[in-house]
């Protein structure tokens, strides 16, 4: 029996030491997917965990929506966005920042496509002044033809209800209208004010890296130039998180990063979460980070505090600002 009781003993040490190795020092990019790594703890209601805003969520359930051609584009002038092309019925037509345009490509599959309903190639006409030529097609996965605007695969929003909606402008730091040329809609034309486009070239950011708030000092951004936060209801060790279900909408998990693909950031503790959901999410110094749908563009920091919860992430991984 004390022979047995040992060797039990052993064995778990050594499972906790694993995790330990993993988490305390420099020595990997994967978390074990165990239950005491993942463990989650839904957040209640009202406490900055939950959104209305949808990023991947369902629309209903079910299967994606039947994509729809677009018909004669048209351009509409909005005030707050510039110039946005809409669909032949005034919807606002949308690109999403994890798609490439050359060559195009399009990655939102599954319960994404069901937010975000593709546009159907087919049938759809420039809008008037401008370049027939910006108009393409690209083969998604299920071999279906999407509209490309410059390259960009289209998409439409769900929670866009009538002619003139722009819903899904800055969902999830990945989601943007679209111009009449495919680029990020903003005010005034130019350079893309939401990723740091110009003349159809992305901003060369790592996946992440640090810039320096006026307000916050150094915080981490993503490859778009989005605000890096952490949850206080989250933990390093065990490394659980506490945003689950609809909290992710509102709050995006960072997807994994090559560790050679950061500036500035804390290399120890950076590691892969592998969420009970099936999730993968980066971490800094184990903790798990988010970005905030209600940031709209780079710079913005309007996740910060929110609920007495959610902090910027300084490069060490440590909450911006929060109370000791």
């Amino acid at each position: 029996m004390n022979t047995w009781r040992n060797a039990s003993l052993a064995v778990t040490a050594a499972a906790v030491l694993a995790l330990t190795t993993a988490c305390g020092q420099d020595q990997g990019t994967t978390t074990p997917n165990g239950q005491a790594v993942g463990a989650a703890n839904p957040a209640a209601p009202g406490d900055g965990g939950y959104g209305a805003d949808a990023g991947y969520g369902s629309a209903g359930g079910g299967a994606a929506a039947e994509a729809k051609p677009a018909g004669q584009l048209a351009v509409w002038d909005s005030k707050e966005l510039g110039e946005v092309v809409t669909d032949s019925a005034g919807f606002t037509l949308y690109r999403f920042d994890k798609d490439t345009a050359k060559p195009p490509k399009s990655s939102c599959e599954g319960d994404c496509a069901k937010t975000w309903p593709v546009v159907a190639a087919g049938g759809a006409t420039a809008a008037p002044g401008v370049d027939p030529s910006l108009i393409g097609e690209v083969t998604r996965a299920d071999g279906s033809k999407q509209l490309t605007i410059g390259g960009w695969p289209m998409y439409r929003y769900a929670k866009d209800t009538k002619a003139g909606d722009a819903n899904g402008q800055g969902v999830g730091g990945t989601w943007y209208a679209s111009a009449p040329d495919g680029k990020k809609a903003q005010p005034g034309g130019g350079e893309e004010a939401a990723g740091g486009e110009a003349g159809g070239e992305e901003a060369d950011l790592a996946g992440l890296s640090v810039r320096k708030d006026p307000k916050l000092g150094d915080i981490v951004v993503d490859r778009n130039g989005m605000t890096v936060y952490r949850f206080m209801k989250d933990s390093a060790w065990p490394m659980k998180t506490a945003c689950t279900g609809a909290c992710l909408e509102k709050w995006p998990v960072v997807e994994p990063v090559e560790k050679n693909d950061t500036a500035g950031i804390l290399k120890k503790g950076f590691v892969t979460f592998d969420r009970p959901d099936g999730i993968a999410q980066q971490t800094i110094d184990c903790w798990p980070i988010y970005t905030f749908s209600g940031d709209a563009k780079p710079g913005d920091t309007n996740g910060q505090g929110v609920g007495g919860t959610w902090y910027a992430v300084s490069p060490e991984g440590k909450p911006v600002g929060a109370p000791k």
